[in-house]
């Protein structure tokens, strides 16, 4: 059923109809509403969906040799996801602390962000005074700003990620 809910939720995003998921999922309305009683509680598994996947690739991530690759890496794969999901782009730029709640829920995920930071951080990579509950919202805004991009969704994620991983990266010493 939930399947059915990401295709709904992904494909018209949060205008999408409990109906709708049903013929997705091959079943009856009744049956969604049994598991399901608000399109908010919908909503919510799908974002906790999400937070699963979002920690699996944070511990992926930790895999990199190179740190700031390793947290860029993390937070590209994050924007491709919000990219191709219009439900998920909606929430995170609607209703950021919800999902900065969900994500702080999760210690393997904020134990893994935070890991992510501290690394790139001694390696001198990124600035010192970002703190890793600062990342799930730095996502929300980025999805945010992509969706107001409206057709140009692409090209403008690219770019606000190069802007946000300029502003990210530790300052040179010699400036």
């Amino acid at each position: 059923m939930l399947a059915g809910a990401r295709e709904a939720f992904a494909e018209s995003g949060l205008t999408a109809q409990m109906e709708d998921v049903a013929a997705r999922a091959g079943v009856g309305i009744g049956t969604v509403y049994r598991h399901f009683p608000t399109k908010d509680a919908m909503i919510e598994a799908i974002a906790a969906e999400h937070v699963d996947a979002l920690a699996t690739d944070a511990g992926e991530a930790l895999e990199e040799d190179d740190p700031w690759e390793g947290l860029a890496g993390f937070m590209r794969l994050a924007a491709a996801r919000q990219a191709t999901d219009r439900a998920l782009a909606e929430v995170m730029a609607s209703r950021p602390g919800a999902l900065r709640e969900e994500a702080l829920r999760r210690e393997d995920l904020y134990s893994a962000i935070g890991r992510l930071a501290e690394r790139a951080q001694r390696a001198g990579a990124m600035r010192a005074d970002l703190r890793p509950d600062d990342i799930p919202m730095i996502m929300c805004g980025l999805a945010s700003a992509v969706q107001m991009a409206g057709p140009d969704g692409d090209e403008a994620r690219e770019r606000y990620l190069a802007l946000l991983f300029d502003g990210l990266r530790a300052a040179p010493a010699s400036r």
